[in-house]
């Protein structure tokens, strides 16, 4: 068991704010948890037009017998069989739980690591994500209309799982490769930022996988402890610098850290099965894992509501600098998100992306909203000002 380090953040840091369990908001008729059944149950004796998502009722028999059930959705809800009935009779819809599946399609909540990485101790393709990799892998291509729903299924409840769980927060979105190694100096960088925009009230939210986002979300793990937290959980990664070979490895070092310093600060990962022999980092609290990496991608980048940041990256980040650029050239109301590239070397002559970016952005409103920086200790103060442009 490592030390664990008391806070040295700023006073005015809170370590989760109000990202956590999502609330439940006025007029949401969704319930996602036994608690927040048996307490609309408590307060209404009703159900009638509610939307039960995954919550096992099999020892809640008696209580579903005298409620109204009117117009009432049960998604994968385990249910005795008397008691699916009954809600059939009372003018419910019952979508049973969909059996031998390795994800619930109708799950409420987001994923954690540990939810995605059970079983790691037996080796990573026992864990949930690699047995839903698995079947993406033997499905994925079959033109079977079953599977292709079930995974669309999922996807819209993830989606609406992070927008439960995003509502009022300020987000930013931080892209990079996911080839960027432990060990690193840049990776250091990343981890340094991902902490610092955590400290300064901001979600940080990233693609998920290894490498730069591995990092930021590290940051943002870290922000609660004290500065020298963070140096000595990037010493322990460095003995396992990339998921390859070994991704059980890779993760052990990270469940090394956690455990070391339980209770760090919350973050976001939306990474996908598409690329599934990526695996998930362990130090995003909230990790809304995707089949389809269109929709994936395009959420990400729409929820960063306070800005973009672009690390130095390949293909994938190339692409979602303009993925987030083109709504941002034809926006007709409101201000454009914020976009900072970071490494000039890198994205002006190894990639040449800033250039295009330029051009792209000459006379439009977006151009005050777009700079590119020789390091990540520039990026906060670069996200105020382009801001308040």
């Amino acid at each position: 068991m490592l030390p664990h380090d008391a806070s040295g953040a700023p006073d005015t840091y809170d370590p989760h704010g109000t990202l956590g369990t999502p609330q439940q908001a006025a007029g949401d008729r969704e319930i996602e948890t036994l608690e927040e059944f048996d307490q609309v149950v408590a307060d209404t004796g009703s159900l009638a037009g509610w939307r039960v998502q995954s919550v096992d009722l099999r020892e809640r028999t008696d209580a579903l017998a005298p409620v109204d059930t009117d117009g009432a959705v049960f998604l994968g809800c385990p249910m005795r069989p008397e008691a699916a009935a009954a809600a059939r009779a009372g003018g419910a819809l019952v979508f049973p739980p969909v059996p031998d599946l390795p994800f619930d399609p109708y799950r409420g909540l987001l994923y954690d690591a540990a939810e995605l990485f059970e079983n790691l101790a037996d080796g990573y393709e026992h864990t949930p994500d690699a047995r839903a990799y698995a079947w993406f892998q033997r499905t994925g291509t079959d033109g079977d209309i079953f599977s292709s729903m079930l995974r669309a299924i999922h996807d819209d409840a993830i989606s609406d799982a992070l927008d439960e769980l995003l509502a009022g927060q300020r987000v930013v979105g931080v892209m990079g490769g996911h080839a960027l190694k432990r060990g690193s100096d840049a990776f250091a960088g990343a981890a340094r930022l991902g902490r610092t925009l955590a400290r300064a009230g901001l979600t940080v939210a990233t693609g998920g996988g290894p490498g730069a986002m591995e990092a930021a979300n590290l940051g943002a793990y870290a922000a609660p402890f004290e500065d020298g937290m963070l140096g000595k959980a990037l010493e322990i990664l460095a003995a396992d610098p990339s998921f390859t070979p070994s991704v059980g490895a890779w993760a052990r070092a990270a469940f090394a850290v956690r455990e070391g310093w339980p209770g760090g600060g919350p973050s976001v990962g939306i990474p996908t099965w598409f690329y599934g022999h990526e695996p998930p980092n362990a130090f995003a609290s909230h990790i809304a894992k995707y089949f389809v990496n269109a929709v994936r991608e395009d959420g990400l980048l729409a929820r960063s509501n306070a800005g973009v940041v672009f690390l130095p990256g390949a293909a994938g980040t190339l692409q979602e600098i303009f993925d987030n650029a083109t709504p941002n050239y034809y926006q007709s109301r409101g201000e454009p998100t914020p976009m900072v590239l970071v490494d000039k070397e890198h994205w002006t002559r190894t990639l040449p992306a800033w250039p295009l970016l330029c051009s792209l952005a000459e006379g439009r409103p977006m151009a005050s909203r777009i700079a590119l920086v020789d390091s990540v200790d520039e990026v906060p103060e670069t996200l105020e000002r382009l801001r308040t442009a």
